[in-house]
């Protein structure tokens, strides 16, 4: 299942070569103690779609979900001294397919995590989701143990579109799915809507949002299909929709989703005035991140410095791993380079429709402002940037091109 709302990865390895008249590279202040988030990744599916590049695994056996909720709970306690203190601002359980796994394995694992950090009464808790119908029917258990926010992965409501896509859901499911969610009582939804479909129209495309809308959910992830490398649609494309049926749909779909009084706050993020995922928020501000499970990232700040983390990425070795290895040998650890750091910060808030504030630079990198002013004032020179010096944010135009933008960064 692939969702708008996984981690941002990071840079693997260094991407930024820094030309013989750039700044010298400054040493990095102490940074501010961040907000702090959890994710929990839970790697398996029914089936692999052919669209997906996330750390996504199909098994033909039984799922194995005590052993596996308790290597996550091994993998929380080794990250626990991250928090240092801190609160959780949301957790976010995503895969895979975190639907799968039974109602009592999600109410034991949140109540372990409750134990182990300290998690506000107020804090968002997101599950994704599945429509399918045996999913659907442990919703309310979701709700019981905790999870006060589901995100749907929809993809369309078009049988023959989601066929396409190789989902093992129909259009009937998607309307089903809704209003179980509905009636478990999540009242802060999101669903996962896809557009640029195999020969999809963009009739077929409008029409699959305006069904989305008329259910009223609080959150709409609605974004373009692309061919990422690895998946099976990227070794055999299927046909796609053209350059100009795609702005067609996405001007048309940004005026409908406006209409319905959502609003966009990120790329591919529309919500509700205070509807917005408070997970992806904390992503795209730079704040920190725990990360458990299979193939999981993390982000911390640890005594002033940015610091990574990936976790085994195969299901095997991290059960196994988990169950007898040290804690050396249970993924890595890296440092990102101080000349990658403004890139990677970029590439985040500069996703947010409203940008950010400038001083956020300093306080969640340690880098002066001033070591990207001549690519700032340049972006802002030709109209990509804005040209308000006390934020960082995209224009109209910048934000059509991100890509073009954040690679004067590189």
């Amino acid at each position: 299942m692939k969702s708008a709302t996984a981690p941002p990865r990071p840079l693997a390895a260094p991407l930024i070569t820094v030309p013989p008249t750039a700044p010298r590279l400054p040493t990095p202040q102490p940074i501010a103690t961040l907000p702090l988030s959890l994710y929990i990744h839970i790697p398996w599916c029914e089936s692999k779609c052919p669209y997906c590049d996330f750390n996504s695994h199909t098994t033909r056996d039984a799922l194995p979900e005590d052993d596996y909720v308790t290597a996550l709970l091994s993998d929380l306690d080794d990250e626990r001294h991250r928090a240092a203190g801190r609160p959780l601002c949301s957790i976010f359980i995503g895969g895979g397919t975190p639907s799968l796994f039974s109602a009592q394995a999600i109410g034991r694992l949140l109540e372990a995590v409750a134990k182990c950090l300290h998690c506000p009464p107020e804090m968002e808790i997101t599950l994704e989701a599945n429509p399918a119908s045996a999913e659907q029917r442990r919703f309310a258990g979701y709700r019981a143990a905790g999870v006060n926010r589901l995100s749907l992965g929809i993809q369309s409501f078009d049988t023959a579109a989601l066929t396409a896509l190789g989902r093992r859901h129909n259009a009937a499911q998607a309307h089903s799915a809704v209003r179980a969610a509905s009636a478990a009582g999540f009242q802060r939804l999101n669903l996962d809507l896809m557009h640029g479909l195999p020969a999809q129209p963009p009739t077929a495309a409008l029409a699959s949002l305006r069904t989305a809308l008329a259910a009223a959910p609080e959150h709409i992830s609605w974004y373009q299909l692309t061919l990422e490398p690895g998946t099976a649609f990227h070794h055999r494309p299927p046909p796609l929709p053209n350059d100009d049926q795609i702005a067609e749909v996405q001007e048309e779909g940004e005026a409908l989703l406006a209409a319905a009084g959502l609003h966009r706050y990120e790329t591919s993020a529309f919500a509700q005035p205070g509807g917005e995922a408070q997970h992806n928020l904390n992503y795209w501000h730079f704040g920190d991140y725990l990360g458990i499970g299979v193939g999981a990232h993390g982000k911390s700040s640890e005594r002033g410095v940015v610091r990574r983390s990936e976790k085994l990425p195969h299901p095997a070795d991290y059960l196994r791993l988990y169950a007898t290895a040290g804690r050396s040998q249970r993924g890595r650890e890296w440092t990102p380079a101080t000349a990658d750091l403004p890139l990677e910060y970029l590439m985040n808030a500069l996703r947010l429709r409203a940008g950010v504030a400038a001083t956020q630079f300093t306080e969640r990198t340690g880098l002066p402002l001033s070591y990207i002013a001549p690519t700032l004032a340049q972006a802002r020179a030709d109209g990509l940037l804005g040209t308000n010096p006390q934020r960082l944010v995209a224009t109209a135009l910048g934000y059509r091109h991100l890509n073009t933008v954040l690679n004067r960064f590189c």
